[in-house]
């Protein structure tokens, strides 16, 4: 007699979603996720306030960056997951896009929902929406203008750039300012794209417009007592090494003594050591010494009488970028004073900015290099600002990489969405369907630009797609003035690798959730207790 009950499998910790609830499960996860985002898109757009708990409990964080707040959200949902990531790998390719390529993903997953419901298998809508991204694509480049051989039509291209880009962030106000020390920034790097070059410095104080690019290299660390407080001609030696003498690092050494003379004697015994340290840092032929580790007293007197300026604690971060700028190298031993590489610069001098000094190194090796110091009356708005300049350089990096640039405000996405549509109506079957929920998708971006701005979206889109369908393909949308407008007037552009990426990588994410048939959850492992240890 045969039994009837199925067997389990799996183990009995293992959980397993099958089929119709493990699709749904995905699906309302990631279109959750989008959701979220979804009120901080355009330049209307609202923030999200992040609250810490745990460690940093109480910790405020106000944003409307799509990485950030993902990044800060804990999501269980393994869809959920996959749209988090995929927004984070946005942020460190191109910079921006992260709310749009999110919100776009779960539009995608919204409209496979639909069609699932009228019996279309997963692998048919994958077919459509291949063959739609491609047509989008070709559309976008296309579109796409190159000004990279006039100078000054590609330094305004570049300024429109940074403006788009920041419109939508805490800068909005200040944008005309701050693009122009973004576009300054990035100019100055000559095509390198290295962003490490510039440094964002955050002083609370002041507002957002008395923020200022310095054609420098700022350290915001002090100089030691009685040391010179200004150097010309600089010779920077670049360290990392313990220059403390009041610690024994063998752990669990004891020592023992029979007398206080003892003690003197194993105290002299460590000022030899460290004067012989100092000695060999000396003999470098340097006069300004930079350490990544603490300098303690002593060794601070020595470097004082010898005129070396000596500065401790430089943080890692800002020490690595030290040694670019001024073409030096981080030594940890002194022993070949020959093989070591020095960094210089003209002027090294103090300066005050707000009521913190600071050391300001004038003529840099690297004469790329420059500071932006960002002002502003908390720090929330200080991490924000940075967040919305470093999205901005990011996207200006990339476009003098790929100079080709493409209208914002909604209008390249209408001008893909109009394109698939066509294309549907040309292709037989099932997946012209797909083509369709592929478009619709696309013109959910626009779609809530507006609704964040408080607008009548319907009404807009529909202005907007009978402009494209006539031809008109530089409308999109003015959210100035609630209406729709040519987007080469209003000089609203946007990079095309941006904007690229945007759409390949929601698609992309979009059609592995949607190949999901399964979801199983692993049981966790056991641990072993070893039993032979007593």
């Amino acid at each position: 007699m045969v039994s009837l009950n199925p067997q389990r499998i799996l183990k009995h910790e293992a959980e397993e979603e099958k089929a119709e609830i493990a699709r749904m499960s995905s699906f309302i996860g990631a279109i959750t996720i989008g959701d979220l985002v979804k009120s901080t898109l355009g330049p209307k757009g609202m923030d999200k306030i992040l609250v810490s708990m745990g460690r940093n409990e109480g910790q405020v964080e106000i944003t409307n960056d799509g990485a950030t707040i993902l990044k800060a959200v804990g999501v269980d949902n393994p869809a959920a997951k996959i749209l988090v990531d995929m927004s984070r790998v946005q942020d460190d390719e191109v910079g921006d896009g992260t709310t749009s390529v999110t919100v776009l993903a779960a539009e995608l997953l919204r409209e496979a929902e639909k069609l699932i419901d009228q019996k279309i298998h997963p692998q048919i809508i994958i077919a459509g929406w291949r063959k739609a991204l491609q047509v989008a694509v070709d559309a976008l480049s296309a579109a796409a203008m190159d000004n990279s051989g006039d100078e000054a039509k590609f330094h305004q291209d570049l300024y429109n750039i940074a403006s788009t880009t920041l419109s939508s962030k805490i800068l909005s106000q200040h944008k005309d300012h701050f693009s122009k020390l973004a576009v300054t920034a990035v100019l100055r790097l000559k095509g390198s794209g290295n962003l490490s070059a510039i440094q964002i410095i955050k002083k609370t104080g002041g507002c957002l417009e008395d923020s200022f690019l310095d054609e420098g290299f700022l350290l915001d660390k002090k100089v030691g007592l009685h040391q010179p407080k200004r150097v010309e001609n600089a010779r920077i030696l670049i360290a990392n090494t313990p220059m403390d003498t009041d610690k024994i690092k063998v752990f669990g050494s004891r020592v023992r003594v029979d007398s206080m003379a003892k003690v003197a004697e194993m105290e002299l015994a460590e000022k030899e050591k460290m004067k012989d340290k100092v000695a060999k840092i000396l003999k470098h032929n340097c006069n300004v010494f930079i350490n990544r580790q603490l300098i303690y007293n002593y060794p601070e007197q020595l470097f004082a009488d010898a005129g070396v300026m000596a500065i401790e604690h430089a943080d890692f971060d800002g020490i690595e970028r030290l040694a670019l700028v001024t073409g030096g190298e981080i030594v940890s031993t002194f022993d070949n004073p020959e093989l070591v590489k020095l960094g210089h610069c003209d002027v090294i001098e103090q300066i005050m900015i707000g009521e913190d000094t600071l050391l300001h190194f004038v003529g840099v090796a690297l004469g790329e290099a420059c500071s932006i110091v960002i002002r502003g009356a908390t720090q929330q708005i200080l991490d924000e600002a940075d967040r919305s300049l470093h999205d901005a350089l990011c996207v200006l990096a990339a476009t003098v990489k790929e100079s080709r640039t493409v209208y914002g405000g909604g209008c390249s996405e209408m001008l893909m969405a109009g394109e698939v549509m066509t294309a549907a109506s040309k292709t037989p079957g099932k997946e012209a369907v797909a083509m369709e929920a592929f478009a619709r998708a696309l013109q959910t971006l626009p779609t809530a630009i507006a609704d964040n701005a408080g607008y009548d979206s319907a009404q807009l889109i529909s202005e907007l797609r009978a402009a494209h369908s006539q031809g008109s393909h530089t409308m999109g949308l003015d959210m100035e003035n609630g209406r729709i407008g040519c987007m080469k007037a209003l000089g609203i552009t946007e990079s095309f690798v941006v904007k690229r990426q945007v759409v390949l990588s929601a698609a992309e994410a979009a059609e592995m959730i949607l190949r999901v048939d399964n979801i199983i959850k692993a049981a966790p492992r056991k641990r072993v207790q070893d039993r032979g240890r007593c």
